[in-house]
């Protein structure tokens, strides 16, 4: 996927905020949607881009954080804002890493989730979340909407990506 395309399928008002905002980007690869996020953000604002490979980013406004996000404490300030592209799907049990997630979340914060729009698991994919399943994950955590942003074709001819957001 292009970086454009990454951009527009995260694209959201919802997300823009009068002033910098601290967001995190759980599980970042190689950070293209880091960089889409970043692309959206108030200026001033902080990623941290967490993964648990080595990561580095040319703009100052980017902090790698080398971190297995699921296993280990964060070390991170508190979050208005965390994107998933691609990663929550890696995690077995969801509402114990939202409970785990909420004691670094602001009151108003926002999930930002890209995941293929399947509950078929595969060597890649061993823990899927279809759409469907996504509101009904984050609606069991307490959360008052799940927003349908936008679809893409999957490479993978195998199921559309979809983002996400959540508050």
């Amino acid at each position: 996927m292009e970086l454009s395309s990454a951009i527009s399928l995260i694209n959201t008002p919802a997300i823009r905020t009068p002033e910098p905002a601290t967001w995190a980007d759980l599980g970042c690869g190689q950070g293209l949607f880091t960089r889409a996020l970043a692309t959206l953000l108030h200026p001033g604002s902080t990623i941290y881009a967490v993964d648990r490979e080595p990561v580095s980013f040319p703009k100052s406004n980017i902090r790698p954080v080398q971190m297995d996000f699921e296993k280990n404490e964060w070390k991170l300030p508190t979050l208005q804002g965390i994107l998933m592209a691609n990663s929550l799907h890696f995690i077995k049990n969801k509402q114990a890493f939202l409970a785990k997630a909420a004691a670094h979340l602001d009151k108003k914060h926002h999930f930002l989730i890209v995941e293929y729009n399947t509950d078929t698991p595969n060597p890649w994919v061993p823990y899927p979340l279809s759409f469907p399943n996504l509101q009904k994950l984050f609606h069991e955590a307490g959360y008052k909407k799940t927003e349908l942003l936008r679809e893409h074709p999957s490479i993978y001819h195998r199921s559309r990506m979809y983002a996400a957001l959540i508050r």
